[in-house]
C-alpha cells in the first residue's frame, strides 16, 4: 500500500514565525548573553499555560524577570509580528508557581494552547507549541534513561547530559496517526472515547508502533479500534500536540471495496461507540454532538470535509 499526498493547508498549531538558528545552541555562552540582551525576549510558561495580553503571548525583557527553573533558546523571529521585529532573540522562561503568581494574579492572561490555539498569530502559535513540547521533556526525563543519574541541560535547553556515562539525551516526539474514514455514500466515521462525555465524537487515532510505516499504523489502528479494514491513505498534513510531545499525523482514507460499513466492532476500552455521519447530521444543532476544540488537526480534518471534500 502506497501513500499519496493531498495537502491540507492552515492546521492550527502547525504554523509558525521562528528561525529556530539551530547553530546557535552548541555555544556555551548564548543563554547567558541572552538573558542580559536588552533586545531578546522571553516567553513566560507556568505549568502548561503561557502569559499573554488578549490573543497575543507576552514577550518580556529576560533582565526583568525572576530566575527561571529552565531556559531554553527557541530561535529569532523572521518577520515584523505584533511590535515584535524580524531577527528578535525568543527564550523560553519557566517559572516556579510562586513566582509566576508575583507576576500576575489574573488567572485570564494564563493561556491554554489546547483550547485556543487557533486564536493565536503564527509567531506566536510557534513559540508556545515548542515551549510546551521542550518544557514537557524536561520534566518528563530528568534522568538518564540508561544508567538513572540526574543530567544537566547542555545546547541551550535542546540536550541533557549525563555525567557519568556521557550519554547525549534529545527530546521526543510521538508519532500518532489520526484518520478521517469515509465510507462509500460519503459519510465520516467518528468515535466517542471511553474518557469523554458520552455525546463527543472525534476522528480515530493511536500512536504508530516500534518498527511499523505510516500506511501500517493507519491500517492497524482503524482495524482495531473499528473493525474496518481500509483502502489506500491519503496524507493531509501534520501539526504537534505537544500535551505533552505527540506529532500528529493527519490522512484520510476510503474503506476497503469489500468492507461492509455497518459492521462497526467498537473495541469496548478505548472506543466506546462507533457511528457514520452524514454532513447534514453535523450542521445540524439537534444532533447534539461535541466535535473536537478548533486548535485540535481533528476538527481542521473534519470541517474540511464538511466544506464537502473526500465524498468518495
Amino acid at each position: 500500500m502506497t501513500i499519496q499526498v493531498r495537502a491540507l493547508a492552515g492546521l492550527p498549531l502547525a504554523r509558525g514565525g521562528l528561525d529556530r538558528h539551530g547553530e546557535l545552541r552548541s555555544r556555551p555562552d548564548v543563554l547567558d548573553g541572552l538573558r542580559v540582551d536588552p533586545n531578546a525576549r522571553a516567553v513566560v510558561l507556568r505549568g502548561r499555560r503561557a502569559l499573554v495580553t488578549g490573543d497575543a503571548l507576552d514577550l518580556l525583557d529576560p533582565s526583568e524577570l525572576p530566575e527561571p527553573e529552565l531556559m531554553v533558546y527557541l530561535g529569532s523571529t523572521v518577520e515584523d509580528s505584533q511590535g515584535t521585529p524580524p531577527g528578535t532573540d525568543i527564550l523560553l522562561w519557566v517559572l516556579a508557581e510562586a513566582d509566576a503568581d508575583a507576576i500576575t494574579e489574573d488567572e485570564d492572561r494564563w493561556f491554554d494552547l489546547r483550547r485556543s490555539g487557533h486564536r493565536l498569530s503564527d509567531r506566536d502559535v510557534g513559540i508556545l507549541a515548542t515551549s510546551l513540547a521542550i518544557a514537557g521533556w524536561h520534566r518528563a526525563e530528568p534522568f538518564c534513561a540508561h544508567c538513572g543519574s540526574p543530567t544537566t541541560v547542555r545546547n541551550a535547553g535542546w540536550a541533557r547530559h549525563c555525567p557519568v556515562d556521557g550519554n547525549e539525551l534529545f527530546p521526543r516526539m510521538d508519532p500518532a496517526v489520526i484518520v478521517a474514514v469515509v465510507d462509500p455514500q460519503g459519510r465520516i466515521l467518528l468515535g466517542s472515547n471511553a474518557m469523554w462525555e458520552h455525546n463527543r465524537y472525534s476522528l480515530l487515532a493511536g500512536y504508530v508502533d516500534a518498527g511499523e510505516s505510516l500506511e501500517q499504523a493507519v491500517a492497524r489502528e482503524i482495524f482495531e479500534e473499528s473493525g474496518m479494514r481500509l483502502g489506500a491513505p491519503v496524507y493531509l498534513g501534520s501539526q504537534p500536540w505537544p500535551f505533552p510531545r505527540s506529532l500528529m499525523l493527519g490522512f484520510v482514507a476510503p474503506l476497503a471495496e469489500d468492507q461492509d460499513p455497518e459492521a462497526l466492532v467498537p473495541d469496548g476500552q478505548e472506543i466506546l461507540d462507533l457511528r457514520w455521519f452524514t454532513r447534514e447530521e453535523l450542521e445540524d444543532p439537534a444532533t447534539d454532538v461535541i466535535l473536537p476544540g478548533p486548535s485540535s488537526i481533528a476538527r481542521a480534518v473534519i470541517d474540511e470535509w464538511l466544506r464537502g471534500s473526500w465524498s468518495r
